[in-house]
């Protein structure tokens, strides 16, 4: 296997020289993966067993075998197999239990939040590939033994209830730490210390290097080594992991010069910006022309786009606008006409309100930052930018924008949009007059040049610039204000939507103004001495920046040392990755959003912003970020069009309400499936509770377990009985007044037979805490129940449970707010009586009343009442339905339920 693995790291450099020497190149060992490298396969790897022409035993059909999986991982998962056993059971993980008819989930009591979350993921790709989509879920929840439901069932498999033992930390467990970094030059295969401050003076570029620092190690390559240096290199950089007795997740990552990852530049105390190598286009049109070779599209592969092919969504037209210039502790309501006059020495608060599809009032609320505005107006602005937001529930997108970075969307709220010199709040005027220096603000009757540059609704920002020959471009338009008069100045080149524009911005400026228009070549003296005369100016083009692929980051703070900022990258992310208990950063190059989820703490969101300042300040020095991108506090819920568009988003996940585990069995299997369906509860009662009593008898009984029940669960037997035995208590007494734990549909059972299950169940109880032990077969096999058992067994209600200790906070608003979701749906959309729907055991269902497609679709015009309006489609005529769904009612009733939802959704029925 040694051999193996060096091999593989041979033949990676092999492969890299031929495809240009650039990629960055990462080991990756079975069990211990990175979670980059686990993004590429979502949402996991189930490892085989078996090998492939190597002496080992390949895989082979076998028949169903139940297996236990433990799963751990936020946004990638770690799917590991474990002995199907109830010593593989503990307290602080989520484990999986596959078996053939139905795939249990475990929550561990102390187990997180997002873990669950991601393991029901993991579910459903389960049932789908290996149960072609049909097997039931059951969630059950550690110490919560519900023996009317498939928490009994589920421990029966395990041969009865028992106590499960404390988490044994193994080696999967280690997580290596991050250690100073050290340098090593390797030569001849040795590895030296360097000595010094770390810097990037000390990397050349005809040598290897290593740099350990603890959890990683890195390999560098100079640009002018060898092909078998760099072999070398790698191969040390293995010896010198095992040498260190390291752990199996240390990782191994091999940069080229010039294009190191932010993670190694990191660790140096200086890293020149800009240092980055030319000739990336080379390596990738290697790899293009390789791919194309092999019948592989690569299409855009061989080109960077540049940054005007592509604009971001814009919001909606139509909306309200206000804009407000601080002054000193005020802000003043800018007139209409006067909205779109920007003065580079002031700082103007925007607030653009509109609706966004079926959803209410979304706001866009912005800071103008002007390139030569005071430090107290920035302040102010930003803090009454916060107290806006505050009144408006913290709703709006809130953006910080500095002049000349103005975004698409920015600028196409103005139409048009200009830019002035100077200002008008007496901080900056005081400003000017302390230092001495002449007030150029713009006034009506001044000399006065403009740019126009833009040539469409999202980049069509007018600036003015130096009234001199130099300003001009034969590429773009300009605007010449000398008095009374306006000259338009064509450039050559220009465009038809710059002309167009010209004229706009003369008329949004003086109203009525008459122009005189000069061309390129044909300028009167009057143009040229209002400039100062003719001198000579360029004619190139300005150029593009080009796109990036966007970022995502989780955030936070050292924990040792509070200022430093510790980011770690989300890699090919999706929507499922903004988890509602987290702050995540996207940054897009152009722009930086801060997204904070709606159950973070109530502290921490009022910080979104130094947070996000943050992350510019460190992304500057590493990517060379632009100091003043633009920053956006964008908040769960309100997500608008322009940050949306970098993912594939669906706005029905983004409405769900509760904590990361809630939401996503909501979105897998429905709201309905997430409360627990008790209106069968009496059905196989006496099978049930018999269980039940078998059950409490094993738990009161451990030597009655299997005799597979590992030496440490017996020694922890007793740890903590009187709990585990009140629990139970709890527990019975819940399944014998099944009345009293939910409200049903069921009739209620006489009194008579109440007195007589309660009088077996303190029989069958002071049996089991009285009678002597006895032993009983513990190999008797467990037999499933027949009763009907429901798809989903943890209960929004019970959101506590599925909370952190750390999410304390937020935790009984989550549970009160899945509380009211609960009696919502149960008491229905009106107060009008339902129609009945018999639903038979595929969960189709038939009405004794039908009605047209055009009055049960949710924005009839002539909608029907009494109805089940989350059951719309159930109405439909069969042939109507056949109409609508293209399928039978049959047919759709077999789909899984979000599939259900999804057709439903497109035909206006959900």
């Amino acid at each position: 296997m040694q051999d193996e693995a060096g091999t593989a790291a041979i033949k990676t450099v092999e492969l890299d020289a031929v495809l240009g020497g650039r990629a960055v190149q990462h080991r990756e060992l079975q069990g211990h993966e990175s979670d980059k490298f686990l993004s590429y396969f979502k949402p996991c790897i189930i490892p085989l067993e078996g090998g492939i022409a190597s002496g080992f035993k390949k895989p082979e059909e076998e028949e169903f075998e139940t297996r236990l999986y433990i799963c751990r991982g936020k946004r990638v998962v770690r799917l590991k197999q474990v002995p199907f056993a109830r010593s593989s059971l503990n307290h602080d993980d989520v484990f999986i239990l596959d078996t053939q008819n139905k795939i249990y989930q475990f929550n561990g009591a102390n187990s997180n939040i997002q873990e669950r979350a991601k393991a029901l993921e993991v579910i459903q790709f389960l049932k789908e590939k290996y149960h072609e989509g049909t097997c039931n879920v059951a969630i059950v929840d550690d110490g919560k033994l519900d023996t009317e439901s498939d928490s009994g069932e589920f421990w029966v498999l395990f041969g009865g209830f028992a106590p499960i033992g404390k988490k044994v930390t193994s080696e999967d467990d280690v997580i290596p730490e991050t250690t100073p970094a050290k340098l090593y030059s390797i030569t001849d295969g040795e590895v030296k210390l360097v000595e010094g401050e770390l810097s990037k003076g000390l990397l050349e570029n005809n040598k290897c290097y290593l740099l350990d620092c603890g959890a990683e190690v890195f390999v560098w390559v100079g640009r002018v080594t060898q092909v078998d240096d760099r072999k070398a290199a790698s191969q040390v950089a293995e010896d010198f992991i095992a040498g260190e007795s390291r752990a199996k997740t240390t990782r191994i990552t091999r940069v080229i010069q010039g294009y190191e990852t932010n993670s190694f530049k990191s660790n140096f105390d200086s890293w020149p910006a800009g240092s980055t190598a030319p000739g990336g286009e080379e390596g990738r049109g290697k790899v293009a022309a390789l791919l194309k070779q092999q019948g592989v599209g690569v299409k855009g592969m061989s080109k960077s786009a540049p940054v005007n092919e592509e604009v971001s969504p814009l919001v909606e037209g139509g909306g309200k606008m206000e804009v407000w210039c601080i002054n000193g502790s005020a802000k003043t309501l800018l007139p209409k006409e006067d909205m779109g006059k920007f003065y580079s020495g002031d700082c103007y608060i925007v607030l653009y309100t509109y609706h966004s599809g079926d959803r209410k009032e979304d706001y866009f609320l912005c800071c103008w930052i002007g390139k030569d505005s005071i430090e107290e107006d920035q302040k102010m602005a930003a803090r009454l930018a916060n107290t806006m937001s505050n009144s408006l529930k913290g709703r709006p997108v809130q953006g910080r924008v500095f002049e000349s970075k103005e975004p698409p969307q920015f600028i196409a709220l103005f139409q048009p949009m200009v830019v002035l010199k100077g200002g008008l709040s007496t901080g900056y005027k005081k400003s000017i007059a302390d230092k001495g220096l002449t007030d150029e603000t713009y006034t009506a009757d001044c000399v006065a040049l403009f740019r126009i540059s833009g040539t469409s609704v999202h980049n069509n920002k007018t600036l003015q610039v130096d009234a001199v020959p130099t300003s001009l471009n034969s590429t773009e338009c300009f605007l010449l204000q000398s008095g009374s008069s306006i000259f338009t100045w064509h450039g050559n080149q220009s465009t038809y939507e710059q002309q167009q524009l010209a004229a706009k911005v003369a008329e949004f400026l003086k109203p009525g103004v008459a122009l005189k228009h000069a061309k390129e070549g044909t300028e009167s003296s009057a143009f040229w001495f209002a400039l100062g005369g003719k001198q000579s100016y360029t004619s190139k083009k300005s150029s593009f920046e080009t796109v990036r692929d966007p970022h995502l980051f989780t955030f936070s703070l050292n924990k040792v040392y509070i200022s430093v900022v510790q980011v770690e990258e989300v890699y090919n992310f999706s929507q499922d990755d903004l988890l509602t208990e987290d702050i995540l950063i996207l940054d897009t190059h152009a722009e930086v959003f801060v997204w904070v989820g709606q159950s973070v703490d109530t502290k921490e969101k009022q910080n979104v912003f130094e947070i996000g300042q943050k992350y510019i300040d460190m992304a500057a020095c590493l990517e060379g970020l632009s100091p003043n991108v633009p920053l956006y506090k964008v908040t769960e819920g309100n997500e608008p069009c322009f940050f949306t568009t970098f993912f594939s988003w669906d706005s029905t996940q983004a409405t769900v309400q509760g904590n990361s585990f809630q939401k996503k069995v909501a979105l897998l299997f429905g709201a309905s499936h997430a409360v627990e369906d008790k209106s069968n509860g009496n059905q196989g009662g006496s099978t049930q509770r018999a269980s039940a009593l078998a059950a409490l008898s094993s738990a009161f009984n451990p030597s009655s377990a299997k005799s597979t029940l590992s030496a440490q669960d017996q020694s922890n037997g007793n740890q903590g009985g009187r709990t585990q035995r009140a629990s139970a208590l709890a527990a019975l007494s819940s399944a014998f007044n099944s009345s009293s734990a939910s409200k049903t549909s069921a009739p209620k059972p006489s009194s008579t037979s109440q007195g007589s299950q309660r009088a077996a169940a303190v029989a069958a109880l002071s049996s089991v805490l009285t009678a002597e032990k006895k032993k009983q077969s513990p190999d008797a096999s467990p037999t499933k129940s027949t009763g009907s058992t429901p798809a989903i067994t943890s209960p929004p209600s019970e959101a506590k449970s599925e909370v952190d200790p750390s999410e304390g906070e937020d935790s009984q608003e989550v549970a009160e707010a899945k509380e009211t979701d609960v009696v919502s749906e149960t008491n229905g959309e009106d107060s009008e009586p339902k129609q009945e729907i018999e639903q038979d055991e595929n969960g189709s269902g038939s009405t004794q009343s039908t009605f047209s497609y055009d009055q049960l679709k949710a924005k009839s015009e002539n909608p029907v009442t009494g109805i089940d309006f989350k059951r719309r489609e159930a109405y439909l005529s069969d042939e109507e339905f056949q109409t609508v769904f293209r399928m039978a009612k049959e047919a759709f009733y077999k789909l899984p339920k979000w599939k259900q939802d999804i057709q439903k959704k497109k035909v206006d029925l959900f």
